[in-house]
């Protein structure tokens, strides 16, 4: 079944998103960047600062930088359903620019502008300009479940024995 993604454009020239293929599990996000809008980045130091967007829409972050881009978007999400935003393959890959927090979650009750957190990894500088793709997102299931104190520690199941790495490589 096809549901409808309910988007209010918070700036006049944000992009709604769109997935690349017909079989996309993913939208791409696109960056907003707008003239005389300013953008809070943290150094490598981790000095929290600020930028001003330039004429040519576009921002620079730099070596080990953190910066929040904006999409000038903000999501109505059905009560029973958050948005998962995750890194596209090819910038971590080709620059060594990642989202900070690994997986951005949205819940269905914030309603507020989405910020995609990015960090450059790399020694290069990496240019994000007004209409990149960033990011993308899916819309999951939100399932709550009650939580229950147990007084025992469970029981093994299955045939694990371990922890981290204890599948082997092969």
């Amino acid at each position: 079944m096809n549901k409808t993604l309910k988007i209010f454009k918070h700036r006049p020239y944000a992009q709604i998103p769109e997935y690349s293929t017909d079989l996309a599990a993913c939208f791409d996000l696109r960056a907003c960047l707008e003239e005389g809008s300013t953008l809070t980045y943290y150094t490598e130091e981790n000095v929290k600062s600020s930028r001003v967007i330039g004429g040519f829409q576009a921002v620079t972050l730099y070596s080990y930088e953190r910066i929040l881009i904006p999409t000038g978007l903000i999501f109505d999400l059905c009560p029973d359903q958050s948005m998962r935003i995750h890194n596209r393959s090819s910038i971590p890959w080709k620059h060594g620019v990642i989202l900070c927090n690994a997986q951005g979650i949205i819940d269905a009750d914030y309603t507020n502008e989405t910020f995609i957190m990015l960090q450059n990894l790399s020694t290069d500088p990496f240019e994000i300009c007004h209409g990149d793709r960033i990011a993308q997102a899916e819309i999951v299931e939100t399932i709550q479940v009650s939580m229950a104190e147990i007084t025992e520690a469970p029981t093994q199941k299955g045939n694990r024995t371990g922890g981290h790495g204890s599948t082997g490589r092969k």
